[in-house]
């Protein structure tokens, strides 16, 4: 069992667990909610930690474990096949790393059978879900407005892509067409809460590969040639609010480093993290600089950020400094630059 960093999701069963009984066998009558869970989930998701479900049973029980528990599940995968498979298809859907799940079930064979599949995931049964409140791993150190609306913000997102894939037209007129605003701005210190949970919470969009303190944040703002940015998203469907940032070194002028870009999980695949790049070379080749380079982690749970940068091209190459186990993503300026969308702004710059 994995331990290696925070809990996004907690993934349930239903009969005897979420429910005190079996489902398809009490019908017509319903078994009620074990009410010790009931409680752990509002918890948790007061910590921003979202539910969703696996279970041996119709599609109606989610419906229904949803209306006696009180809790908005993000997913549910209800059916007959192994427990594993539905996991993760449900990291899949929501763009998180399966050792990013915990999953809590009454059964011992569906226990080990997860366990055995995927074991980056935290297996638990009912009795240990109820100890798990206190655990580090469930237990994140800073919880902003941002990160305790992420159930209903999820939700949103699944809204967006129903929308999208009957949307006929390209990704950039779809983004148009729901209004996507993207703000580019300096943080300040009432963003370094935000700016903190960010970088405990993202692992697949951090390219420092580990969490920062608030206090290491805050003693960067207003550091000469140094820029601390946040990232903000909004459109017709959701404010999801600040959803990334990144620490801009411009000591050596004509090379500009980045060590740390990171980027909610949410905000993946709606123009964000192509606009911060594509902001971050053009704002250091007017500057004077010759090259933007971030430095990267050579890690699976990186392989999405790494993709991203070649997309937006920046190339790799080793990482001098640091050794083995690392990349630098260079972005030379010496080529024209691509514009910004125009749904993006930049306080203060034209």
């Amino acid at each position: 069992m994995s331990t290696s960093g925070l809990v996004k999701c907690v993934v349930w069963d239903l009969d005897n667990t979420l429910l005190r009984g079996t489902y398809l066998e009490a019908l017509p009558d319903r078994p009620p909610a074990d009410p010790a869970l009931a409680s752990l989930l509002a918890e948790l998701g007061r910590r921003g930690i979202v539910h969703a479900i696996a279970s041996r049973n119709p599609p109606e029980a989610a419906e229904y474990a949803a209306q006696a528990t009180g809790c908005a599940f993000v997913a549910a995968e209800c059916g007959w096949g192994r427990k594993s498979e539905a996991l993760a298809r449900i990291a899949a859907g929501l763009d998180i790393a399966v050792d990013a799940l915990a999953f809590v079930d009454d059964d011992p064979y569906e226990r080990a059978e997860v366990g055995a599949a995927l074991p980056g995931v935290r297996v638990l049964s009912p009795e240990d879900a109820a100890e798990a409140v206190g655990w580090p791993e469930f237990s994140p150190a800073e919880v902003t407005e941002e990160g305790r609306r992420r159930a209903g913000l999820y939700q949103q997102r699944q809204r967006r892509q129903r929308a999208e894939q009957a949307f006929t037209g390209s990704r950039e007129e779809f983004l148009r067409a729901c209004q996507t605003q993207i703000t580019i701005a300096a943080a300040s210190p009432a963003d370094v809460p935000r700016l903190r949970e960010l970088s405990e919470r993202t692992s697949q969009f951090n390219s420092a590969g580990q969490a920062l303190s608030a206090a290491s944040i805050q003693a960067l703002i207003g550091v000469p040639a140094q820029d601390v940015m946040t990232v903000r998203l909004t459109d017709s469907y959701a404010d999801d609010g600040l959803v990334g940032g990144c620490v801009i070194d411009r000591r050596h002028e004509r090379v500009w480093t980045v060590p740390l870009l990171m980027m909610s999980c949410r905000a993946i695949g709606r123009g964000v993290i192509d606009s911060l790049l594509t902001w971050l070379a053009g704002r250091a080749a007017q500057r004077g600089a010759a090259a933007v380079q971030v430095p990267c982690p050579v890690t699976e749970r990186s392989v999405p950020l790494r993709l991203a940068l070649a997309a937006a091209g920046y190339r790799a190459c080793p990482d001098q400094a640091a050794g083995h186990g690392r990349l630098v993503f260079r972005c030379d300026l010496g080529a024209p630059l691509p514009a910004l969308p125009d749904w993006v702004t930049v306080p203060g710059e034209a």
